[in-house]
């Protein structure tokens, strides 16, 4: 018996041969699976921009203990408010250390709560998270100072105030000039009434030199300046080459307990707040009011960033009312989500106005919004 026939070849079936659709789907797949991968682990050079925690200036935060304590204490507090004031924060999704990926930036894209802008904007080149996080915590600070001095003038309290070298930059003009804690009193003759005031007649000079004024351990003294030029957001500005710090003396001791918040823009709202409390009677009327804005310790409310943001974290908190900064307008409109109503504001009295016209049942239509020009 033959078991096999060694002159016998066995030819194999052929193949299948692939339809053209499957190869197309199949190189498709491949191409999907390439982008995917892309778009994950490809770092990118933008942050996303969100909504953070709604804090009520007229409620409670937690304290480095884990203790709920109230936001705001004043003494003899009189406040028997049964609305609320919240201020707005923005959470930043991504720094230089970790950006987010390109999925995510196109999930972002699409969703009108949040915001995808260049890295730069938000962590300029050379300064890492933690130098960020300490610069946002002095801004805080000098936010609730603010804000306290004033409060109190708007109630009617003298608040004196100083300003102060902070910090010298070592490679700045003034440089062996001015030192640590020198008390700022005058630029070219003008009194230093302000940060924004010095900073004002710097920018008038142009580059030439600045007799800048000061006390030192109680003596004055002046110094000759030339700032340096330098640019920023693609605009020559002249720099002194030092940190101010404004310091107030107050009459009255206000206390801010807010953890993790930098930044300036809490400053209206707690200044909102702080009139709440040392006044009798209900300021909100029971409303629930939401806000933002920087604010200076004569009452000018100055712009801040990510309003889109703090908009709709003013809608899921269940805000009805919104004060923006008139700065902020042009960033306002066309962007306000249903149920809230936004009024403009650039001073404390104004954003009181608003507060007490609702409270009372006035005409809302006469207050200033951003589509009214104001």
């Amino acid at each position: 018996m033959t078991l096999f026939d060694e002159n016998v070849s066995v030819v194999p079936a052929p193949r299948p041969r692939w339809r053209r659709s499957t190869v197309v789907g199949v190189w498709a797949l491949a191409v999907a699976i390439l982008m995917l991968a892309t778009l994950t682990f490809v770092p990118s050079a933008y942050v996303i921009q969100q909504p953070g925690p709604v804090f009520d200036t007229l409620g409670t935060s937690t304290d480095a203990e884990g203790q709920e304590v109230p936001l705001i204490t004043v003494p003899d507090e009189q406040d028997s408010s049964t609305g609320r004031l919240d201020l707005l924060t923005v959470q930043v999704s991504g720094n230089r250390e970790r950006t987010p990926s390109w999925l995510e930036l196109a999930l972002a894209w699409f969703d009108r709560s949040r915001a995808v802008v260049p890295i730069d904007r938000i962590f300029p080149a050379g300064q890492s998270t933690e130098q960020r996080n300490t610069e946002n915590a002095a801004l805080m600070t000098d936010s609730q100072n603010e804000a306290s001095a004033a409060a109190l003038r708007e109630l009617g309290y003298d608040v004196p105030q100083q300003i102060s070298v902070m910090t010298i930059d070592d490679a700045g003009a003034s440089a062996g000039l001015l030192q640590q804690n020198d008390v700022i009193t005058s630029v070219d003759g003008a009194a230093a009434t302000s940060v924004d005031a010095i900073r004002s007649k710097v920018q008038d000079a142009a580059g030439a030199p600045v007799e800048v004024g000061y006390e030192r351990n109680g003596i004055p003294g002046s110094v000759e300046v030339t700032p340096r030029e330098s640019e920023s957001d693609g605009q020559t500005v002249y720099l002194l080459g030092v940190g101010l710090m404004i310091s107030f003396d107050l009459p009255v001791d206000v206390t801010i307990q807010l953890n993790d918040v930098g930044g300036p823009s809490a400053g209206m709202m707690f200044a909102l707040g702080i009139i709440d409390k040392m006044s009798p009677g209900d300021l909100t009327g029971g409303n629930h009011f939401a806000g933002t804005g920087t604010i200076d310790a004569d009452g000018n409310v100055g712009p801040i960033g990510g309003i889109r943001q703090k908009l709709y974290g003013a809608r899921d908190a269940g805000a009805t009312f919104f004060l923006a900064p008139e700065a902020n307008c042009n960033e306002v409109v066309g962007h306000v989500p249903d149920g809230i109503r936004v009024f403009s504001t650039s001073t404390l009295e104004q954003s009181l106005t608003v507060l007490e016209t609702v409270r009372d049942g006035g005409d809302l239509d006469a207050l200033p919004t951003c589509g009214s020009g104001s």
